[in-house]
């Protein structure tokens, strides 16, 4: 019984693990696909945009009123950054100093009644 569930288990995360591949995106930056939500990360000298479309893969998903943060880990610090909803379908943020390569990013947002939550590492 426990052999099944862990395969199952395996499976689920390999699963999600191939639907976690990032995708470059229509603004330049990488897109991974969360509830079904593509989510777009680009970063530009100390700023930072999540851009959010709805599930139909096309259509720019309404951030008026919503909050989301990024938490991000670069060069062995952690930061917190609250993002702020930008129209019509994005989240932005300012750093205090440009991403390296190689930086991670966690967006997190509550979306639609979805709680989104993608991770995204700086190339």
């Amino acid at each position: 019984m426990f052999k099944r569930l862990f395969i199952a288990v395996l499976f689920a995360a390999i699963a999600s693990g191939a639907s976690a591949q990032a995708q470059k995106g229509v603004n330049g930056g990488d897109v991974v696909t969360v509830e079904g939500h593509p989510i777009e990360f680009v970063s530009k000298g100390s700023d930072i945009t999540f851009y959010i479309i709805d599930d139909d893969g096309t259509t720019p998903v309404q951030t008026k009123g919503l909050r989301g943060r990024a938490v991000i880990q670069d060069g062995g610090k952690t930061t917190t950054v609250n993002l702020s909803a930008a129209e019509p379908n994005k989240f932005v943020g300012k750093l205090q100093a440009p991403l390296s390569s190689k930086a991670r990013v966690v967006f997190s947002a509550r979306v639609e009644g979805h709680n989104l939550q993608a991770r995204f590492t700086t190339n």
